[in-house]
């Protein structure tokens, strides 16, 4: 394959626009949501119109933390920024934060672990399970033997089957079609290439 071709196959935003899903819409709609207004706040008393912080401290700076840690699981470092929001002070932040994680009530292993199962059931490969971990500051290598335990060629064949059928195309076009829609959806090309030509007899 020609590098023009090549180069092709990796434009993202070309594929984006052909295989993106819901949850790459919704990550635009979320940056935008994270400036609304959170009902969290109202366990605060806003005396003013302002948008300011809270300045939060002590027991209520921890009681907020706990409210926040009910609702979802956060990474270390997405916790940090929440609570940075609405503290007195960030180095009492990064303390508490430090605590909570030594008492398991936070746990980057947790949320990896969540994340690896949600990305999978949505069809995503390793790459963009990766992606999706650096961007939360989680360190991948806490989900090493999961990413090395799963198939992803198999994964790989059962996205390809239900978005193209059990055939096995000999048409250029239509496999570099398939090879798109799995590199967008996170696939390495070695397990790409064993998906689009697998054959159902492959597994007798």
């Amino acid at each position: 394959m020609s590098d023009a071709k090549f180069n092709k196959l990796l434009d993202y935003e070309t594929l984006k626009q052909q295989f993106g899903d819901d949850e790459d819409k919704a990550q635009i709609s979320s940056a935008t949501s994270a400036l609304v207004f959170n009902p969290e706040e109202r366990l605060f008393d806003h005396s003013t119109q302002e948008t300011k912080k809270p300045g939060l401290t002590g027991s209520r700076l921890r009681s907020y933390a706990f409210a926040v840690l009910t609702r979802k699981e956060y990474s270390k470092a997405e916790l940090i920024e929440k609570l940075a929001l609405y503290a007195d002070n960030r180095d009492e932040v990064l303390k508490l934060v430090d605590e909570l994680s030594k008492e398991n009530y936070q746990s980057d292993q947790r949320v990896a672990e969540i994340m690896l199962s949600s990305q999978k059931r949505k069809g995503k490969g390793p790459n963009q399970i990766k992606m999706k971990l650096k961007n939360k500051k989680i360190d991948a290598s806490l989900i090493a033997d999961e990413l090395k335990e799963t198939d992803w060629i198999q994964q790989a064949y059962e996205l390809k089957v239900k978005k193209y059928g059990i055939e096995v195309s000999k048409d250029p076009k239509i496999k570099a079609k398939q090879i798109r829609f799995l590199m967008y959806r996170g696939f390495e090309m070695d397990a790409i290439i064993k998906a689009i030509n697998r054959k159902p007899n492959d597994f007798e």
